[in-house]
């Protein structure tokens, strides 16, 4: 991924220095447990330990001759081991290395993934208890419908993230496996003791049973809980788009003090980070289908999922990671405009309550579809006059007959709307 996109902490875990590392700590783990078992003499994983050197520009040079990289790695290693790193890979194939590997730069990934929801969690919590009574249009298809509160809105993000958390929680779990069981996956060279030594010293578990690679459909798994993740960033983004519209304008993205919004409108101040997100979720979603893919190779390996790993591995996680994080500030710094929101509440004159209308006349006897066709025309002449809904119902006898004053004014009250507020944080924030 490039620069722009990218946090240090992402970009270490997926750079070729890092990569080679931890190849390294695998073949010298699987030699610990090949001497512990008696299979090549005693002190090859020491001698490899204290002069393996890692030299990516050898390796790549190496490489570029030979066209197999695990090749390449081993023959770098053993340059500076010496004669005892012959040892090296004793029983093993390239796919133990390279998927164990990938596994774990993934779970990796996946903690600070977690970090980041655990941070934008945090910030929810607080602002959405902060606004929990603050009166705010809800809208349905883009139109005004009932009033609800934006903290409201921002528990339901909440709840959706901490959904998420738990979900990247099982894909981590389900993608921390380790494959040490050689070619084709029956153990035929090597002890399957040794897997479960390299398994323990990874904090990884056993892969059940391999094929020669560890089976797709664990990776699936993890880019789709990215995909997911992905797709929640982009409706918090999206709403925080369409509330910053000129017309709406019931919060904005922070806008720093020399910061610019057009290069030709000097009045502009435009919600550039959330529609950064927008982008961004796309390109991870995108991951998604390939990943899927991925999971059905020829027969016991191939390596058409190789080249589409080699991409979408760090640039699914770095962006993420530079999603979630941004998210995090976004949200941090929200300035919110709680009388804009209340002048939008009454925008349309009332129309807001007409449900409520309806449902005391049907209490009072009508039926449901006279008494909606009574409120609806109402509703009709309310747009096209430009006058308040309660002036047309209070002025029809027949319908003052069935609710009366008092009732009517209960009904042009936000407070019905907001009065299991209390219970819906209570379930949210258990």
């Amino acid at each position: 991924m490039i620069d722009r996109y990218s946090r240090q902490e992402l970009k270490t875990i997926w750079s070729e220095q890092n990569k080679y590392k931890i190849w390294l700590n695998i073949e010298i783990a699987a030699a610990e447990a090949m001497e512990k078992y008696k299979i090549i003499p005693k002190g090859v994983s020491l001698a490899v330990k204290k002069k393996a050197k890692i030299n990516v520009k050898r390796i790549h040079d190496i490489e570029s001759k030979v066209k197999h990289d695990v090749i390449a790695f081993l023959t770098s290693i053993t340059e500076k081991a010496g004669l005892k790193s012959r040892y090296l890979h004793q029983g093993m194939t390239s796919s133990d290395v390279l998927d164990t590997a990938f596994n774990l730069q993934l779970k990796q990934s996946g903690e600070i993934l977690l970090k980041d929801i655990e941070k934008i969690l945090l910030v929810l919590k607080r602002q959405a208890k902060k606004y929990k009574f603050t009166p705010c249009i809800g809208r349905s298809h883009g139109i005004h419908a009932e009033p609800t509160t934006f903290g409201l809105k921002l528990a339901s993000f909440y709840e959706e993230f901490k959904r998420n958390k738990i979900r990247l929680e099982n894909a981590i779990k389900d993608i921390s496996t380790c494959q040490i069981s050689g070619a084709v996956g029956t153990f035929a060279n090597i002890n399957p003791k040794v897997e479960k030594y390299v398994a323990n010293k990874l904090k990884l578990i056993p892969e059940p049973i391999s094929s020669q690679i560890i089976p797709r459909d664990r990776h699936a798994h993890y880019f789709s809980v990215l995909g997911i993740i992905a797709g929640s960033v982009e409706r918090v983004a999206t709403e925080i788009r369409h509330l910053q519209r000129t017309e709406v304008y019931e919060l904005q993205e922070f806008f720093s003090k020399d910061q610019k919004g057009s290069s030709a409108m000097p009045h502009k101040k435009n919600p550039i980070l959330s529609e950064n997100l927008t982008g961004l979720a796309r390109v991870v979603r995108s991951y998604t289908i390939p990943a899927l893919e991925n999971i059905a190779l020829w027969h016991e390996r191939d390596i058409s999922h190789s080249s589409v790993e080699r991409n979408i591995g760090p640039d699914a996680n770095i962006t993420l990671d530079f999603a979630l994080f941004r998210l995090s500030n976004i949200l941090e710094k929200l300035i919110i405009y709680p009388k804009k929101m209340k002048q939008n509440i009454n925008l349309t004159k009332g129309l807001i309550f007409s449900q409520e209308i309806m449902l005391e006349l049907t209490k009072s006897g009508m039926t449901r579809e006279k008494s909606y066709k009574i409120v609806q025309n109402y509703s009709k002449r309310c747009l096209s006059e430009n006058k308040n809904l309660i002036d047309f119902i209070s002025n029809d006898k027949k319908i003052m007959m069935l609710i009366g004053e008092k009732k009517l004014k209960l009904i042009f009250n936000y407070s019905r709307h907001f009065k299991n507020v209390n219970f819906i944080f209570k379930r949210v924030f258990r």
